[in-house]
């Protein structure tokens, strides 16, 4: 039998369990077939069989991105405006690109904008600078964490919300220390009352036709599966329709989102688990967000954050979190003695030390040895939490990205000192802990390969030390993106490596990230991205 696809001439790190390496592989029906040296895999070629000549580059499995937010990300990159690091380095920038988006908006328009990293880009407007800049228009800009963002005044106006207003639970509008008045910063739910007033328009059909410019971004970057991290039903079905439309291009996991109240306990009534799907569009499991974020000071911490507190920050703050215990275990226990999989973000100390509570409940109300279950982001890992993950088999979501992009911001928020135990995965791999990485795009960028350096470098894109102590192998760092990240969605069988029977998904690459200078990691293109056999991408 002929092959549909052979790949020959490469450096193949196959990532299988011996670390062994091949010249070629060849694939039908989607999945691998052979693997090996050229010569051996070349009989598997005939008359209809597409053929690609790595010539002599590195190649590896596809890049499994474990946690991502790509229907949110979809939507953004067709109606919002991206204010990061690498658009906007001033504020005059800042407020020049909302007057100058603002000017161009038909009536009726919200503006707004993402990713605005205060510290590198001249630090929070004022709300009469947002006023000014806007035009009268309703603005919401949300922070890169997509924890905390800047409301103007037409937009507390446009939602209703008067100088009067208490706190919603779980949130806070900033206010001015001296004078009470609101400084156009609102934190977690406060921050949701604007994202949903901006999104409230969004369809199904905004979610799939975004999503095609999402998988091409994905597939430049050599990501070939990524798991949706708190997916809401309407995303679900727009992923459906693109499903049955054949749209997909790349693989998506759903991990069902906790905020959308009616969606978990509807999947449970459904008698619906975890891996129900198949390779393309799969159910991983069911999350909730209780944790926060460390660059925007409101993740929960037992110590209090360094640094000159943001006016209205609570002082000292030690962060919050996002949900009543209680509550919290009842839900998760219900979800995993209906078979899914649970995740439960945990950012600071206190805030993982929260989600293992919950889990820790939930294992002893319904024991399962194999549980899987997940710390989203798990960043600040000290020596007794890291015993906590041991003991109970719980899996370190490891949000990598935040290394590469917000690591100076974690710097100056806790500390060099904190920097030991902050994504401490050579700490991690010897104690035994599954930690796969992800980008948590779009709160960082798509691309993997920066993330993936930061781990072997331990600096982040600014240079900032992040404890070398806890510097990992290339080989190790692309485990984390490939076999573990499979591992921790329970595909293990199909993905995550390159051996006979698994899915022929896989990246050629411009720079061996295996062997070159380290530095040089986060720079890697991608030359050719294969999905399934088939070319998705070539640069």
């Amino acid at each position: 039998m002929n092959a549909d696809f052979v790949l020959l001439n490469g450096r193949i790190a196959t990532m299988d369990a011996a670390g062994s390496e091949a010249q070629a592989l060849a694939a039908h029906g989607g999945r691998i077939v052979a693997i090996g040296p050229d010569d051996a895999v070349r009989g598997h070629i005939g008359p209809g069989t597409r053929v690609l000549d790595a010539e002599g580059r590195r190649v590896i499995p596809g890049i499994v991105d474990s946690h991502a937010h790509p229907d949110a990300y979809a939507v953004r990159l067709r109606t919002w405006t991206l204010v990061s690091p690498d658009r906007v380095t001033t504020r005059d920038g800042l407020l020049g690109t909302i007057r100058r988006v603002c000017e161009s908006l038909p009536p009726g328009r919200w503006g707004a904008f993402y990713r605005l990293n205060e510290r590198a880009s001249g630090g929070y407007p004022t709300l009469d600078e947002l006023d000014a800049a806007s035009g009268g228009r309703p603005v919401f800009i949300l922070r890169t964490d997509g924890h905390l963002g800047l409301a103007n005044r037409a937009a507390f106006a446009a939602c209703a919300i008067g100088p009067a207003v208490q706190d919603p639970p779980f949130g806070a509008f900033d206010r001015d220390p001296r004078t009470g008045a609101f400084t156009g910063l609102v934190r977690e739910t406060a921050a949701h009352i604007f994202l949903n007033a901006v999104h409230g328009s969004d369809s199904e059909s905004d979610i799939a036709e975004g999503m095609e410019t999402v998988q091409d971004e994905c597939l430049r970057h050599g990501i070939t599966s990524v798991a949706n991290s708190l997916t809401p039903a309407k995303a679900i079905r727009a992923y459906q329709t693109m499903r049955r439309e054949g749209r997909w291009r790349m693989r998506m996991g759903i991990i069902a989102s906790g905020r959308d109240e009616p969606l978990i306990p509807h999947l449970i009534g459904a008698g619906i688990r975890s891996g129900f799907g198949d390779d393309w569009l799969r159910l991983i499991g069911v999350e909730w967000c209780p944790d926060c974020s460390t660059s925007g000071r409101t993740a929960a911490y037992w110590e209090p954050y360094l640094g000159t507190p943001v006016p209205g920050e609570p002082v000292p703050n030690t962060g919050m979190l996002l949900y009543e215990k209680d509550d919290l275990t009842e839900r998760a226990t219900a979800a995993h003695k209906a078979g899914l999989q649970v995740m439960i973000e945990g950012v600071g100390d206190r805030g993982i030390d929260f989600a293992l509570d919950v889990m820790e409940a939930a294992l002893a109300a319904h024991p399962v040895a194999d549980h899987r279950m997940r710390v989203e982001h798990c960043c600040y890992v000290t020596p007794p939490i890291l015993a906590r993950l041991k003991r109970g088999g719980f899996v370190d979501s490891s949000a990598t990205g935040f290394m590469d992009e917000l690591g100076e911001a974690y710097v100056a928020n806790r500390g060099h000192s904190a920097m030991r135990h902050m994504w401490p995965h050579r700490s991690l791999i010897a104690a035994g802990i599954p930690a796969p990485g992800h980008s948590d795009f779009a709160v960082c960028r798509v691309n993997p390969f920066t993330a993936i350096g930061a781990m072997v470098t331990r600096r982040s894109q600014t240079g900032a030390d992040l404890d070398a102590a806890e510097a990992v192998t290339p080989a190790q760092a692309l485990a984390a993106y490939t076999t573990l990240g499979a591992w921790a969605q329970r595909e293990e069988a199909d993905k995550g490596s390159l051996e006979v029977g698994k899915l022929a998904d896989l990246a050629v690459l411009d720079t061996d990230i295996l062997t070159c200078d380290p530095s040089a990691i986060r720079g890697t293109g991608v030359i050719a991205t294969v999905v399934g056999g088939m070319e998705r991408f070539h640069a």
